[in-house]
Formats: structure tokens, C-alpha cells, sequence
């Protein structure tokens, strides 16, 4: 069996992983597919190094079954079922953190605080799986996790049917946001300054704007006869996106960051007073988003087929992520773990 570890200093190495008997709580996988994610990105050029253990194995985008059970793990699950995984590890949860698991301020992240998927075998907390229906294709399963944070966004933002929302940036999450939207009953426009992923947004059918070359705001507000958007979700993590976004909502309209911004930016506090905005921040997912997400997937109910840039063996994530490095569009690359 074969694993990718990343070594730090942007090194990665492919090398032999031992499949780890699972404790009891505990449950071995047989990876099948796990999509490299931004943060995967970021670690993967040194940004987290201070963070990140090495050697170790990272990526938390992942599909697979059951291969070994370890005690006391539900009887609901057997040897040989369709999961993916909620990598959150929040045992060290306390009464400050009122119940919100998902924000815990010592949630540990797996595949970044501890190993995580990209290996053919994974043993992870029996309480970070889900299970999935059986006709599942474990390809497009791969999508669970990035798509429950867009359930979790658009949940956050309490988007209705009939409403109308901007998502500012188009990169994975943004479309997964904007897919989700639409599925939800609502009008999406979204802007993007990258022509790639205009085209592709464009072809998914919905209703795109240059951040760059069109007047944004006016456009937005002609769309909606001069309300402004119900929702507008700040994904792009630029300065002229947090200035934009207060622009663009109706009066009492919702602002969700969704977008890390690591460093403080300008943002236009005036119109938070003037209209009576609401900002709210959504940081990745709660059981419910996960379901929601597969319920999606499994029923076939979003294009996810068309956001697979490309499907790579394991032994081609070193390079995949040293390629990385001068700046890819793309939008999904799913790695095979088995292959």
C-alpha cells in the first residue's frame, strides 16, 4: 500500500504506508478517491509549516469503504459500506465552546493536524463517518466534504427560494456555493475575474459577471430592479471583494466571508449602518451540512462530473503539487488511491 507524505518545506515523498488496525472507536478505510483542496494547496507550498506535523500524510476530500472494524463501533456499520469522512476531531471540547463542536477552539482538523487520506488505507475516529447510500458513485462521493461547507454557507446565510445571491469568486467552493444556491430555489449571479472559470460557470448555466471588466454593482442592481442581492457571499478572499460586497446587498441584505483573509483588509463599514446589514462568518460544516451534501450527490442533483479537471494516480500527487506551484486553474483534480 502506498502513501504520500509531505515532509515539510514543500517536499513531498511517495512511499509505503502499513494499514493500521483500528482501535476501539476506531475505523479502517480503503481510500478511493480524495480531491486536493486549497488548504492542501497552501500547505503544500510551506504556508503552514508551522502547523502542519511532519513527515506526514495530509488531503481530508475523501471517499472509500469500510476494510476493519475496531470495538465498540456501531453495528450500522459493516466491512465493505460506502462512507466518506467529517474530518473534524473535537474531543477536547469544552462547556466555552457552547456546543459548537465545528468551531471548537482545540478542534483538530484531520489531514492537517493529524494524518489524513491521501494513502490507500486510513484509519480514522468511528464518529467522523458518514455513511453513504449504496449506488453512490464513490468518484463523485469524492465532493461530499467541499460541498458540505457551500451547504454549510448557503445554510448559514438562510438563502430562500425566490431570493437572489452573489457569490464574489468562482474557484471551487465559490461554484460549489452557487450550485447549491440555485438547487435551493434561488437566483445566482456570480463574479469572477479568472475567464476559465467565468466559461465554466457560464456553461453550468449561470449567470456570470467579469469582476473586472463589468460595473459589478450596477449590473446587480439592474438584475434585481434596484434591491440589490438578498445574500452575497464573499469567497474570493480579495481586498476588492470585501470592498464590493457591502455594495451589492439589499437593504437588511446577509454578508457571509466565507473566504480566509489573513491579513485585515478595507471594507466599507458605512453601508453595514446605512442598510442595516447583517455579516455572518461560516467556517466548514456540522453533521446536517454533511447530509445535505450527500443526499446531493447521491441524487444525482448537481453537475458535480463537470468540476473533475482531472483524475490522477497517487504516485503523481508529489508532482501534481509541485506543478501547483506556478498558479493552476483548474477547478477539481481527484486523486486515485488504489491505483
Amino acid at each position: 500500500m502506498r502513501a504520500v507524505y509531505y515532509e515539510g518545506s514543500r517536499r513531498f515523498r511517495l512511499g509505503a504506508c502499513q494499514p493500521e488496525p483500528p482501535a476501539a472507536g476506531e475505523v479502517r478505510l480503503e481510500v478511493a478517491f480524495c480531491g486536493v483542496c486549497g488548504t492542501d494547496l497552501h500547505i503544500a507550498l510551506g504556508h503552514m509549516d508551522g502547523r502542519v506535523p511532519t513527515p506526514m500524510v495530509i488531503g481530508h476530500e475523501m471517499s472509500g469503504r469500510v476494510a476493519e472494524l475496531g470495538s465498540d463501533v456501531s453495528p450500522e456499520l459493516a466491512v465493505g459500506d460506502p462512507v466518506v469522512v467529517r474530518p473534524l476531531d473535537s474531543r477536547d471540547e469544552t462547556a466555552a465552546d457552547r456546543g459548537l463542536s465545528h468551531i471548537a477552539r482545540k478542534m483538530r482538523f484531520l489531514g492537517i493536524d493529524s494524518p489524513g487520506a491521501f494513502q490507500a488505507s486510513w484509519t480514522v475516529p468511528a464518529f467522523t463517518i458518514h455513511k453513504l447510500p449504496a449506488e453512490t458513485k464513490l468518484l463523485l462521493a469524492a465532493f461530499v466534504e467541499p460541498l458540505a461547507v457551500a451547504c454549510h454557507d448557503v445554510r448559514r446565510g438562510r438563502l430562500q427560494p425566490g431570493e437572489t445571491a452573489v457569490v464574489i469568486g468562482c474557484g471551487p467552493i465559490g461554484l460549489l456555493i452557487a450550485l447549491v444556491g440555485r438547487e435551493a430555489g434561488a437566483a445566482v449571479i456570480v463574479v469572477e475575474v479568472d475567464e476559465e472559470r467565468r466559461a465554466m460557470a457560464s456553461r453550468l448555466g449561470l449567470t456570470v459577471l467579469n469582476a473586472e471588466g463589468d460595473d459589478v454593482r450596477a449590473e446587480v442592481m439592474e438584475r434585481t430592479g434596484g434591491a440589490g442581492a438578498d445574500v452575497v457571499f464573499e469567497v474570493s478572499g480579495s481586498k476588492s471583494g470585501a470592498l464590493l460586497m457591502t455594495g451589492l446587498s439589499a437593504l437588511r441584505g446577509r454578508i457571509v466571508v466565507v473566504a480566509i483573509f489573513a491579513e485585515p483588509v478595507p471594507a466599507r463599514l458605512f453601508d453595514l449602518f446605512w442598510s442595516e446589514l447583517e455579516v455572518i462568518g461560516a467556517r466548514v460544516y456540522e453533521p446536517e451540512d454533511y447530509e445535505r451534501a450527500i443526499e446531493l450527490v447521491a441524487g444525482g442533483l448537481l453537475p458535480l462530473q463537470e468540476l473533475v479537471t482531472s483524475i490522477e494516480p497517487l504516485d503523481r500527487l508529489p508532482g501534481f503539487f509541485e506543478a501547483s506551484s506556478t498558479g493552476s486553474r483548474g477547478m477539481k483534480t481527484l486523486i486515485d488511491c488504489q491505483a
